[in-house]
């Protein structure tokens, strides 16, 4: 059986189409970046490197550039509009789970039980980490679709993998310039040299990623173009990241 033939449009000619995969993509999105807020957002961890001795990265780095991956698969194949309702739902999911934690760690224990100092210190996140995390995905995942549908654009559909590891390297290093200063910066186990070394390493780890699984982001979202029957080119799109519509 012959592949569906790829068709070249607007983002514009695509309002209200129906997509096959487009939901499931967004669930994919949204439960990585809750996970890696859960999981591993404040965890400092250290690596023995040759030549460099200890370095420290965030735990988190393990699995969350999946959700840039994903959001490179989001505005390559749908367009910078449907990839930014699908940020906007990652906010809001992300502003749930924050109040949420706070509401649970909030509520006075049950006499007996002796698990609440290990739940305030897993999940009661100060305001800084939740304000740091939220700024800091929100600005990074605009940037990083931002670059990839521009670059899109004027180089007609040409170099996907160069588009995708630029964006990368501009979203995940606003994500991380943002995220630790604000989230950690003054605090104790967080001295400032370690900080900053945290963030470079945070981009220089996130960007590997991408580069290292450029060939599996490049081969699945080749299938799904054709899957989808189109190729989408943001020549017409409203920029503003301050809307939710497609």
């Amino acid at each position: 059986m012959s592949n569906p033939k790829i068709e070249a449009h607007s983002a514009a000619e695509m309002t209200g189409r129906h997509f096959r995969y487009y939901d499931f993509v967004m669930a994919a999105f949204v439960a990585i970046l809750l996970l890696s807020n859960i999981i591993g957002a404040s965890k400092r961890s250290i690596i023995e490197l040759p030549f460099i001795g200890e370095w420290p990265f965030g735990a988190g780095v393990l699995f969350f550039p999946l959700s840039y991956i994903i959001g490179d698969l989001l505005t390559e194949v749908y367009g910078y509009a449907r990839a930014r309702r699908v940020i906007w739902t990652g906010f809001g999911a992300l502003l749930f789970m924050g109040f949420m934690a706070w509401v649970v760690v909030s509520l006075p224990a049950a006499p007996g039980w002796n698990g609440q100092a290990a739940y305030v210190e897993v999940f009661g996140n100060s305001w800084r980490i939740v304000a740091a995390s939220m700024l800091a995905f929100w600005a990074g995942e605009f940037a990083n679709s931002f670059v990839l549908a521009k670059m899109k654009v004027a180089d007609q559909g040409k170099r996907m993998g160069l588009r995708f590891v630029a964006s990368t390297v501009v979203g995940q290093g606003l994500d991380s310039l943002i995220f630790y200063p604000i989230a950690f910066y003054g605090l104790d186990g967080w001295p400032t040299n370690e900080l900053f070394k945290t963030v470079l390493s945070q981009w220089a780890i996130k960007t590997g990623w991408e580069i290292l699984l450029l060939p599996l982001t490049i081969t699945i979202v080749t299938a799904i173009k054709r899957k989808e029957g189109v190729e989408v080119y943001d020549s017409q799109t409203n920029f503003t990241p301050f809307k939710t519509q497609v």
